[in-house]
């Protein structure tokens, strides 16, 4: 098994288990960075390795790496969350109907002006969510 999988678990506060390596194997052997829910993970999981994992063991997983900033968590609305194995501040569009995310170029959007301040706290980033219809 890959050792820097082995580290990223352990430096996340998991131990590093069959399931949780292959679950390091999709998220992160990809070319491309993708967008995924828990429910998606676990299909593709499912499709790519032929073995189930449970998805408490997919949840905790994700959710120890994004604590630990190996993946990002992109609220869509109260009950709909999506995970991007791409880390960086950058934009995207939500397809409302097919529900999916679309990584969106920062040349694809103008300047962004915050007028409003809240005092003691600073900007840390600023990416846009364009939610696409029909």
């Amino acid at each position: 098994m890959n050792v820097k999988y082995i580290e990223k678990l352990r430096n996340s506060g998991l131990r590093p288990t069959k399931q949780r390596l292959q679950i390091c194997d999709v998220l992160f052997e990809t070319k491309k960075t993708f967008h995924f829910t828990i429910y998606d993970l676990a299909k593709k999981i499912q499709k790519q390795t032929n073995f189930d994992i449970s998805l408490a063991t997919i949840y905790n997983t994700v959710h120890a790496f994004e604590k630990k900033g190996y993946l990002k968590q992109i609220p869509i609305n109260t009950n709909q969350t999506y995970f991007d194995t791409n880390i960086t501040d950058h934009h995207h569009f939500f397809d409302l109907k097919e529900e999916k995310l679309i990584d969106l170029d920062d040349c694809d959007v103008g300047p962004i002006n915050i007028k409003k301040k809240i005092n003691g706290k600073k900007i840390k980033s600023v990416e846009v969510l364009v939610k696409l219809e029909d």
